[in-house]
């Protein structure tokens, strides 16, 4: 399990596109050192996040996960696309005040990775993943992240437990 290291690659993963929309908002104000910085720390944490997903898929312990119940749990989308388009609303890139942005974004990744807010990530639903909230027969609700598309909640999957609530298909996809 890898725990709060997942969660927070989850999340980096998630909000970087962010970096892209503060990388062209600086582009546009003939920023390109900060552009170009802001587009390579984006690529990283994507890269990152794949390789650890990748990593996990390999390494963790597989166990047979039954779900009782299956809920797509990637419908909060609207609210990530108002959080990547949000600088384009900024008048200038020099406006901003990155003495309140860095603390903030800081904040926000720390309470996700130390917390059970975690349900979704829309950069990796643009490259093929799914995340389902799933519910066990003990009563426990786990976000799955595969690759499938699940149609039922009787069929058997291989899993990896990355967190204590989340869990990957590590099965054949």
């Amino acid at each position: 399990m890898l725990n709060w290291l997942a969660k927070l690659l989850l999340t980096s993963t998630a909000i970087a596109p962010v970096l892209i929309t503060y990388a062209w908002v600086a582009y546009q104000a003939n920023k390109s050192a900060q552009a170009t910085t802001l587009f390579v720390a984006c690529i990283t944490l994507i890269l990152i996040c794949m390789l650890m997903l990748r990593y996990a898929k390999k390494n963790l312990e597989r166990i047979g996960f039954s779900a009782t119940t299956v809920e797509a749990a990637d419908r909060e989308n609207i609210g990530f696309l108002l959080l990547y388009l949000l600088p384009l609303f900024t008048a200038q890139f020099d406006a901003l005040n990155w003495q309140v942005w860095v603390p903030a974004i800081v904040i926000f990744a720390a309470v996700v990775a130390t917390g059970y807010s975690y349900h979704f990530n829309p950069l990796l639903g643009l490259m093929g993943w799914h995340f389902y909230k799933v519910g066990t027969k003990e009563g426990i609700a786990y976000v799955l992240i595969t690759k499938k598309q699940l149609r039922n909640a009787a069929e058997t999957i291989e899993v990896g437990q990355l967190t204590e609530y989340i869990v990957l298909d590590v099965g054949d996809s």
